[in-house]
This record gives C-alpha cells, sequence and structure tokens, in this order.
C-alpha cells in the first residue's frame, strides 16, 4: 500500500539544495553573458583600434574629456584652449 522508507534521507536534501545553487548561477550567468554580448556589439571596447579616418574616437574621447574638466572648473579658459589647440595639432 504505501512506503515508508527514509528514500535518500538527508543526502537528497543536500543534492537538492547543490544542484538548485548550480542551476541558478548558471541561469544567471548566462544572462549575464547574453547581455553584454548583445550590448557589447554595439559598442567600442577599448582595446580596439580606432577607426580609420580622421577624428578618431581617440580623439573625441580625449577633447570630451577636456571639456568635462573645463566644466568642473578643474582648468581654466587658457588652459583650456591650450591643450584643446595642441590635441587638434596631433590629429
Amino acid at each position: 500500500m504505501m512506503w515508508y522508507g527514509d528514500g535518500w534521507g538527508w543526502s537528497g536534501w543536500i543534492v537538492m539544495a547543490v544542484f538548485m545553487v548550480l542551476f541558478w548561477a548558471v541561469l544567471i550567468v548566462g544572462l549575464v553573458a547574453l547581455v553584454r554580448y548583445l550590448t557589447g556589439a554595439r559598442q567600442q571596447q577599448p582595446g580596439s583600434p580606432a577607426p580609420s579616418g580622421d577624428g578618431g574616437w581617440q580623439d573625441r574621447r580625449a577633447e570630451n574629456l577636456l571639456a568635462e574638466r573645463f566644466a568642473r572648473g578643474e582648468i581654466d579658459e587658457d588652459e583650456y584652449k591650450r591643450r584643446h589647440a595642441l590635441l587638434r595639432e596631433h590629429r
């Protein structure tokens, strides 16, 4: 009629808990990897080469950083103009 055995006992609970944690860890890591893969296809990676031609992304990044420092008041207008001219000169 009914089976009154203990089955796996505590070891069954431990195995199920370990596999549950592994399942969720694999699922979360997989989702994070998928999101990074899908969003990384549209972004330039830091180690990738600059695009060819005038005005590469590195030049624009340097000019943006310089403009941010000027906006925060870290450098004055003369320093900004001098450094901006230097960046334009080395393109």
